[in-house]
C-alpha cells in the first residue's frame, strides 16, 4: 500500500512538472529567439531567478521581465525588456554602469554607497517620480548583501544624455553613471513604463559568489528554497 501511495504521489508530481517544464522551455526558446544578442544561458538564468521568486512568494508573477548582462561592454546593446505574458521583446538597448565599475567592460560591484558601481542580481521595481534626471524608476534590490541597499543608494533607471552609443564608438566607452543603469533619453520613458510598479530586472554579471550563492538560483534545491523563503 505504502509503495502504491508513493507511486501515486510521484505521478501527480511528474504530471505537473513536466508541462512547467515544457512551457519554461517553450518561452526561453521565444524569447531567445526574439534577442539573438543576449546569451541564451543568461537568459536562461533571468527567467529562473523570476520563477524562483514568484515560487517563494518574494514577488507576484511579472508581465515584463529586463535582462541586463554586464558581461558585454558598453559599446554594445546589452539591457532587453521581455514582455513575458506575450513572450516577445519589447526593447533592445544600451544601458551604463557605474563609473566605479569600470571603463567599457563592468567588472567591479557593490552594494555599498559612495563606491558608484552598479549593483548585480534580481531587482524589483516600483514608483517612478521626476528627479533630476527626469523621469525615473526606482528599483528595490532583493538579494541581502548583494543589491539590498538599492533604494537608499538612489539606484534608478533614468534617461542620461551620456547614453549616446556613437559618442561611445568614437570614444570607446558609453558615458557612465553613479551606479544606475541609466538608458538613452529618446527611449527613457517607454522602458520605464514597460518595467514600472512591480516588474522584475535581472542583472548578470559572471561573480561567481553570486552565482553560487544566490537565494533565487538553483531554488529547487532544498537549501535555495529555504533561503527563498526567507
Amino acid at each position: 500500500m505504502l509503495q502504491r501511495m508513493r507511486l501515486h504521489r510521484n505521478l501527480v508530481l511528474l504530471l505537473c512538472i513536466v508541462p512547467c517544464l515544457a512551457q519554461a522551455q517553450d518561452l526561453l526558446i521565444r524569447l531567445s529567439s526574439a534577442a539573438p544578442e543576449l546569451d541564451r544561458k543568461v537568459l536562461a538564468l533571468a527567467l529562473e531567478a523570476r520563477d524562483c521568486a514568484v515560487a517563494s512568494d518574494t514577488v507576484e508573477a511579472p508581465a515584463r521581465l529586463a535582462v541586463i548582462d554586464y558581461t558585454l561592454p558598453s559599446t554594445q546593446k546589452r539591457l532587453w525588456v521581455f514582455d513575458i505574458d506575450r513572450g516577445r521583446l519589447l526593447y533592445a538597448e544600451h544601458v551604463a554602469h557605474g563609473r566605479g565599475s569600470g571603463d567599457n567592460l563592468a567588472t567591479r560591484f557593490s552594494n555599498d554607497e559612495g563606491t558608484y558601481q552598479s549593483s548585480i542580481g534580481l531587482f524589483a521595481t516600483a514608483e517612478t517620480y521626476i528627479g533630476e534626471n527626469g523621469y525615473s524608476l526606482r528599483m528595490d534590490g532583493l538579494e541581502p548583501g548583494i543589491n539590498d541597499h538599492a533604494r537608499e543608494r538612489l539606484l534608478v533607471m533614468h534617461g542620461a544624455d551620456y547614453v549616446d552609443p556613437q559618442q561611445a564608438l568614437r570614444q570607446g566607452r558609453l558615458g557612465r553613471s553613479w551606479g544606475c543603469p541609466a538608458v538613452r533619453k529618446a527611449v527613457a520613458q517607454g522602458v520605464i513604463d514597460s518595467l514600472k510598479q512591480g516588474q522584475l530586472v535581472f542583472a548578470y554579471a559572471n561573480d561567481a559568489a553570486w552565482l553560487n550563492g544566490s537565494r533565487f538560483l538553483h531554488c529547487d534545491q532544498p537549501e535555495r528554497k529555504a533561503a527563498a523563503a526567507h
